[in-house]
């Protein structure tokens, strides 16, 4: 019943900028955490940047100074600005968020398609 969309993806050359979009719909009575990964074909998934209320921001150290999450708690949405981009920022960015259920109140896990991004000339 709820669900992720990313958006934002796409070519960019080195050294430029994209902005990555993830709303969430459905029956959530709270958001605790949202973020994205990221995963290169062969590697395992890892994390680029997280936002929570409790915690503020986490960043890896590979995007420290150059991405900066935020969060739009009106719409549910997680931004994540990616800036400097290098070659090896290419990969596909899944968000995540956990949170609790209207409904139930349980408090679960969601992933989203993943949107690709690719750093290139």
């Amino acid at each position: 019943q709820v669900q992720l969309v990313e958006s934002g993806g796409g070519l960019v050359q080195p050294g430029g900028s994209l902005r990555l979009s993830c709303a969430a719909s459905g029956s959530i009575f709270s958001i605790n955490t949202m973020g994205w990964y990221r995963q290169i074909p062969g590697k395992e998934r890892e994390l680029v940047a997280d936002i929570s209320f409790a915690t503020g921001t986490n960043y890896a150290e590979s995007v420290k100074g150059r991405f900066t999450i935020s969060r739009d708690n009106a719409k549910n949405t997680v931004y994540l600005q990616m800036n400097s981009l290098k070659p090896e920022d290419t990969a596909v960015y899944y968000c995540n968020a956990r949170f609790t259920v209207a409904t139930t109140y349980e408090y679960v896990e969601v992933w989203g398609q993943g949107t690709l991004v690719t750093v290139s000339s």
